[in-house]
């Protein structure tokens, strides 16, 4: 994602702005969100067009950082672990004073050099994807994992809980024409915390659709 007379990379920007993160551990922190375009995966109920974006370098993208109040970033995407050049975009936000949190589907395990870079790891698997998760590839350790649930994951879930070692489990009601299945959601949670007792899982609400913030 550059050109030969740049000296910095060029990444796919599709958001770049400041809100509230609205679901995870990190729920209610003002933070900076950085949306890179491009993804592995192709999930029906995506909420971002990861294929709309705006080629930005890195001291476009810091000098636009520089306008928010905070030095908390998400680093979500589309899938940011894509892009060959994101080690040096990480090193420059951290060099900048930033603490940097990625979001990533979990597909790939993000190398030494970048994930000296992170100060959090949001893990969201997606079950449609299951065949993708090899031991070998995956993420194995993060700070949190986020399921969607997108039809009866109960399986899935505890597959990925014996795959990833992270702090939180947290299941997501699935967003689909403006409606979330909390019912449903909740449901299964009661099935997984059964005979869960140390660490288990949570409801996290993606409060941030639910009273219309980005």
């Amino acid at each position: 994602m550059n050109t030969k007379d740049d000296l910095s990379p060029l990444f796919p920007v599709v958001e770049l702005f400041e809100s509230v993160q609205g679901e995870g551990a990190n729920a209610g922190l003002l933070v900076s969100f950085l949306r890179l375009g491009g993804c592995n995966l192709s999930c029906q109920w995506c909420d971002t067009d990861s294929s709309v974006y705006q080629m930005m370098d890195i001291p476009a993208i810091l000098k636009r950082l520089s306008t928010f109040r905070v030095r908390r970033l998400i680093l979500t995407g589309g899938e940011p672990l894509i892009h060959p050049t994101l080690e040096t975009l990480l090193a420059s936000l951290k060099g900048a004073g930033y603490w940097i949190a990625l979001e990533t589907n979990g597909l790939i395990n993000p190398i030494a050099p970048v994930r000296r870079f992170l100060d959090y790891i949001a893990t969201s698997p997606k079950a449609h994807a299951t065949s993708g998760y090899h031991e070998d590839r995956m993420i194995r350790h993060a700070d949190e994992v986020r399921i969607v649930v997108d039809g009866d994951v109960f399986e899935f879930c505890k597959e990925m809980r014996t795959k990833i070692e992270a702090k939180h489990y947290f299941l997501s009601p699935c967003f689909r024409d403006g409606k979330m299945n909390v019912s449903e959601t909740l449901s299964l949670l009661k099935r997984l915390n059964v005979d869960c007792h140390e660490m288990p899982w949570r409801l996290s609400l993606q409060t941030h659709k639910l009273i219309g913030v980005p």
